[in-house]
C-alpha cells in the first residue's frame, strides 16, 4: 500500500469510522413512534444475521429466531412494526455515514496530489509543455451532464439535512449534530407520490446553484491565475448539461410545457446567483466610477428574477461588458483593489452564461417516424404514401423537406408535442441562449434515415438551413448499433444535405454511446469492448471526412452501468481515439456522491480534465492497445458474451429476477418520473426493461451480475489455451484493462451470496443461483491471480473499507428484504390466503431505500 492509500485509511478511519461509533449512539435517543429500544434490538439482529448466514441460515430463519430469542412478541402486526421501525432506523444510519464521508473528504483526499490541476500544472511547468497546454485549451472541455435517471432515493428535504448535518459533523458541533439526527427521525423518506418532471429538474437546480456554480468558478480561476491568457473566451472549458424536462424518451409526463418551465427555471436560477454575487460586489466595489454600472446591473438582473413574467433583453455578452468595463476601472484607477473578485464572476459568466446548464432533448426514434406518418396522413406537405416509401426514397425526401407544419394540425398527443417542443427550442434559444438547448438525441439510433429523420422534422417545423443552430446526436447502445455506428456515421457524411449542416456546426459531429444498455445486451466485457471498438471506428471514420468527433458516454453509477473508476477510463484512452471533449451523464445517487460537495465536486471535475488534458499534453502511446493485446481483450470479450448470453437466454432467467428480487417493485418507490419499462405490455421482456431496475434489482440481490458475470468464464477459456500469461501482460500494460478489471472488483465486492444461499437447493432456481454463484468464484479466482492480491480492491483500501461498513449497516435490511420475498412467494406457491401480503410488500419497498442509498459509492 502506498503512503497516500495508507494515509487516506488511517484518515478514513479516524474521521468515519470512529465518528461512525460515536454518533450512531445518538440514534438510541431518537423519536421512533411507539417501538423503545429499537438500536439495541437492531445490534441483536444485525448479530442473528452475521451468525445465521455463517450457519447457512436462510433470511426467514434468521428473522423468526431473532423474534423467538430476543423478543416476547407472538402476534404478527407487532412483528411486522418492528421490522419497519428497524428500516427507518437504519435509513438513518446510512445517511449520518453519507454525510461523515462528506465532511471528511479533505481530509481523506488529497486535493493537491495526482490527478489534480495543482499537480498537472507543476508537471506542466516542469516539463516545459505550456505551448501543448495552450493548444489543448484552444477548444478542450469537459461537459457534465445531469440526469434525473432514478438511482436516489433521498427526497429534498433529506439531502438539505446531509448538507447541514456534514458541516456539524465536519465543525464538531455536538448539538447541532443532536438536533439533525432528531430531525432526522422526524423526516419521512417514503414519498407518496412519483415527482414530475419539474420536481426532479429543481432537486437538480440544487445542486447546479450550491455546488457547480462555486466548483466550476474555483477551477477556472485557478486556471487563470496559473496560465494567464491560456483560455481563449470562445471555450469555457467546464459546461453542464441537463436532462430533466427535455428527456422524453419513454417518459409520458415530459411535455413541451414542461421542457419550457425547465428551461425558464434554469435561466432564474442563474440570474439569481449573478444577483446575489452582484450584491456582494457592491459591498467591497464602493468606488466612483464603478458603483453606478454596479447598481445596472443589478437592476437588470433584479427585473428578471424578481418580477412576474418579466424577461429583458439582458445577455450574457452585456453582462460580461458591464463587468469588463467594471475590470478596467479597477486596474487602471484603483490599483486592482478587489480585481479577483470580478474576475471570479466573469469566469462563472463565460461558463454558465443565461442557461446555467444546456437542456438536451431526447427522444426514441420509433416516435420520429409515427409522427412523420401522422404528418403525412393530416396535411399536403408529405406525400400521403409516406409510410409505403423505402428507407432510400424516406431519406431523399427528408433531405429536401421543408415548411411550417405547426402543432395545429393536431388536436393532442405525442404528435403535436413533438412538433411543439421542436418550437420550443428556438423560444428557449432566444432567452437562453444558443446554448440553452441544442442538441437533439436520438434514443435506439440504428440508422441514417433515423437522423434524417429529425433532421426533416426540424426544416417541417419552420427551422431554415441558415437558423439551424441544432446538433443532432444519435444514441448507440446495444451491441449490434455499436457494430453498426461506424457504417451509419460514413453514411450520413456522404450525404450532402447533412455535410452542409455539419458545416454549419463546425464540422463537429457529437455521438453518444450508452453503457447501461449496452450491457445489459451484452454483459460485462462486451459492452465496454464494443463501446471502445466503436470509438476506435468512430474516431477513424471521423477523421477521415474532416470531422471533429465528440463523444458523450451515458454513464451511470455502478461499473455495470459505466461508473466505477470513470477518470481512468478517460486516462486510458489511447490516441486513436477522439479526445476533444469529455462529456458523459451524472445520474442518480451519482451526483450527490461525487458532486455532492464543492470540495467533491472540484476533486472529481480536475481528475476528468487532468485525464482528457494528460492525454495529449503529455502524449504517452504506450496507452494505446497494440494489435496482440486487442486480439486478446477482443477474444475475452467474445468468450464473456458467450457465457452472458447462456445466462440470459435460461428460460426462468427473467422469472428468477421477477421473484427473487425486488424487481417488479421498482415502480412502486416513487423515486422517479419514468416508468421502469417501455411500452405498456404487461409482460416482463428483457428489450423492455429499463437499465436502471435491471441493474439495481441484481444490486439489491447482492448478486450485481451485470458487473462480472463472464469475465471469469472468459479468463478460463483463454487460459485452456495458454494465454494466462498474454492477459497478464495486458493487465499490467493496459490502463483500460486494468480499470476494467478494477471496476470490477468493485462490483463483486458488494456481493453477499449467503443472503440468498437457501435459494441453492430449490426445485426452479437453483439452477440459476448456482450458475450464478460459480461464475462469482470463478471470476473471483482469476482476478486474484491477475492482481497478485490476496483479496479483492487491495489497491483501494479507503473504498474497500466503506463499502464493508455500508454493507454491515444494510445487512438487517437486505435480510428483512429477502425475508418478505419469501414470504409472498410462499403464499403464491400455496395458493394460501394472502395474508399481510400488502404489508410484506411495502416491507420490500421501504428496504429498497436504505439498500440503494448506501451503494452510494458505486461511482
Amino acid at each position: 500500500m502506498d503512503h497516500q492509500s495508507s494515509r487516506g485509511l488511517q484518515q478514513f478511519k479516524n474521521y468515519v469510522g470512529i465518528k461512525f461509533q460515536l454518533y450512531n449512539s445518538l440514534f438510541t435517543s431518537l423519536p421512533f413512534h411507539r417501538i423503545e429500544k429499537t438500536g439495541i434490538l437492531l445490534s441483536l439482529l444485525l448479530n442473528n444475521c452475521e451468525e445465521g448466514y455463517k450457519k447457512k441460515q436462510s433470511p426467514v430463519q434468521i428473522i423468526e429466531e431473532f423474534f423467538e430469542k430476543h423478543t416476547s412478541y407472538t402476534k404478527e402486526q407487532d412483528k411486522l412494526d418492528l421490522l419497519f421501525r428497524f428500516i427507518q432506523y437504519v435509513e438513518r444510519q446510512v445517511v449520518l455515514f453519507d454525510a461523515l464521508e462528506d465532511a471528511s473528504f479533505r481530509e481523506i483526499n488529497d486535493l493537491n496530489g495526482i490527478g489534480t490541476l495543482k499537480y498537472l500544472a507543476s508537471d506542466v511547468i516542469q516539463e516545459g509543455k505550456q505551448e501543448e497546454l495552450a493548444k489543448k485549451l484552444e477548444d478542450f472541455s469537459i461537459r457534465l451532464v445531469l440526469t434525473a435517471h432514478p438511482t436516489q432515493f433521498y427526497p429534498g428535504p433529506v439531502l438539505g439535512i446531509i448538507h447541514d448535518l456534514s458541516k456539524a459533523l465536519a465543525e464538531n458541533n455536538t448539538n447541532q449534530i443532536n438536533m439533525y439526527l432528531q430531525q432526522l427521525g422526524k423526516t419521512p423518506f417514503f414519498k407518496k407520490e412519483k415527482p414530475t418532471p419539474y420536481d426532479e429538474a429543481i432537486s437538480l437546480i440544487w445542486y447546479l446553484e450550491n455546488v457547480f456554480y462555486n466548483a466550476a468558478g474555483r477551477i477556472i480561476t485557478f486556471l487563470n491565475n496559473q496560465f494567464p491568457q491560456m483560455i481563449p473566451d470562445t471555450n469555457p472549458v467546464i459546461t453542464m448539461g441537463f436532462w430533466p424536462g427535455g428527456d422524453r424518451d419513454g417518459n409520458p409526463f415530459v411535455t413541451v410545457d414542461i421542457t419550457q418551465k425547465v428551461a425558464d427555471a434554469l435561466r432564474g436560477s442563474i440570474i439569481k446567483c449573478y444577483y446575489l454575487e452582484v450584491r456582494k460586489l457592491k459591498r467591497r466595489l464602493t468606488f466612483k466610477g464603478v458603483d453606478t454600472i454596479l447598481a445596472d446591473l443589478e437592476k437588470q438582473l433584479y427585473e428578471n428574477i424578481f418580477i412576474p413574467g418579466q424577461r429583458t433583453n439582458l445577455s450574457k455578452k452585456g453582462i460580461l461588458d458591464a463587468l469588463q468595463k467594471i475590470r478596467e476601472i479597477l486596474i487602471y484607477q484603483h490599483n486592482g483593489l478587489f480585481q479577483h473578485l470580478v474576475d471570479s464572476l466573469i469566469n462563472k459568466v463565460h461558463v454558465f452564461g443565461l442557461h446555467f446548464a444546456s437542456l438536451d432533448v431526447r427522444q426514441d426514434s420509433s416516435i420520429h417516424n409515427k409522427v412523420l406518418e401522422a404528418i403525412a396522413s393530416k396535411s399536403d406537405i408529405l406525400p400521403r404514401n409516406y409510410a409505403e416509401l423505402s428507407a432510400e426514397e424516406k431519406k431523399k425526401l427528408l433531405s429536401k423537406a421543408s415548411g411550417d407544419i405547426g402543432g395545429h394540425v393536431f388536436e393532442d398527443g405525442l404528435e403535436k408535442d413533438t412538433l411543439l417542443t421542436i418550437k420550443a427550442i428556438k423560444e428557449i434559444q432566444r432567452y437562453n441562449g444558443v446554448e440553452g438547448c441544442s442538441r437533439y438525441i436520438i434514443s435506439q439510433c440504428n440508422s441514417a434515415l433515423n437522423m434524417l429523420e429529425v433532421y426533416g422534422l426540424f426544416k417541417l417545423s419552420g427551422w431554415k438551413n441558415e437558423d439551424l443552430t441544432i446538433d443532432i446526436v444519435p444514441l448507440f447502445e446495444t451491441i449490434d448499433d455499436l457494430q453498426e455506428a461506424a457504417d451509419i456515421m460514413q453514411e450520413l457524411y456522404e450525404n450532402e444535405v447533412y455535410r452542409k449542416h455539419l458545416q454549419k456546426r463546425s464540422n463537429r459531429q457529437t455521438i453518444m454511446l450508452g453503457f447501461s444498455d449496452g450491457t445489459k445486451d451484452g454483459g460485462y466485457l462486451m459492452a465496454n469492448w464494443s463501446i471502445y471498438k466503436a470509438k476506435e471506428k468512430l474516431t477513424s471514420i471521423s477523421a477521415k471526412y474532416g470531422i471533429d468527433v465528440v463523444f458523450f458516454d451515458g454513464r451511470g453509477g455502478p461499473p455495470a452501468r459505466g461508473g466505477g473508476k470513470t477518470h481512468k477510463f478517460y486516462a486510458s484512452m489511447g490516441k486513436n481515439i477522439s479526445n476533444k471533449e469529455i462529456q458523459l451523464t451524472i445520474q442518480g445517487q451519482t451526483v450527490s456522491s461525487n458532486f455532492g460537495t464543492i470540495d467533491s465536486a472540484q476533486f472529481n471535475i480536475e481528475q476528468l480534465l487532468n485525464a482528457g488534458i494528460s492525454n495529449d499534453v503529455f502524449a504517452d502511446k504506450d496507452k494505446t492497445l497494440s494489435r496482440e493485446e486487442e486480439e486478446i481483450v477482443g477474444e475475452l470479450a467474445a468468450e464473456g458474451l458467450k457465457a452472458y448470453n447462456e445466462l440470459k437466454n435460461n428460460p426462468d432467467f427473467l422469472e428468477y429476477l421477477a421473484h427473487i428480487s425486488p424487481l417488479k417493485f421498482y415502480s412502486q418507490t416513487n423515486i422517479g418520473s419514468r416508468p421502469a419499462k417501455r411500452g405498456s405490455s404487461s409482460k416482463l421482456s428483457l428489450k423492455d426493461l429499463r437499465a436502471i431496475p435491471f441493474v439495481g434489482a441484481w444490486s439489491q440481490l447482492k448478486q450485481n451480475v451485470t458487473g462480472y458475470y463472464g469475465v471469469g468464464t472468459a479468463l478460463q477459456a483463454l487460459d485452456k489455451k495458454g494465454k494466462l500469461n498474454d492477459i497478464k501482460k495486458v493487465y499490467r500494460h493496459s490502463l483500460f484493462f486494468k480499470t476494467l478489471i478494477d471496476n470490477c472488483e468493485m462490483a463483486m465486492k458488494k456481493c453477499f451470496f449467503p443472503l440468498t444461499e437457501h435459494l441453492s437447493q430449490d426445485p426452479r432456481y437453483g439452477e440459476i443461483w448456482n450458475k450464478i454463484y460459480e461464475e462469482y468464484e470463478l471470476t473471483q479466482r482469476y482476478i486474484l491471480l491477475l492482481s497478485g492480491k490476496s483479496e479483492l480492491m487491495a489497491d483501494y483500501p479507503v473504498e474497500q473499507l466503506s463499502i464493508q461498513m455500508r454493507e454491515r449497516i444494510v445487512l438487517p435490511l437486505t435480510t428483512i428484504q429477502q425475508f418478505a420475498m419469501s414470504r409472498i412467494r410462499q403464499m403464491e406457491e400455496q395458493m394460501a390466503q394472502p395474508h399481510h401480503k400488502e404489508i410484506f410488500e411495502k416491507l420490500i419497498i421501504r428496504s429498497s431505500f436504505g439498500i440503494i442509498n448506501a451503494g452510494r459509492n458505486s461511482a
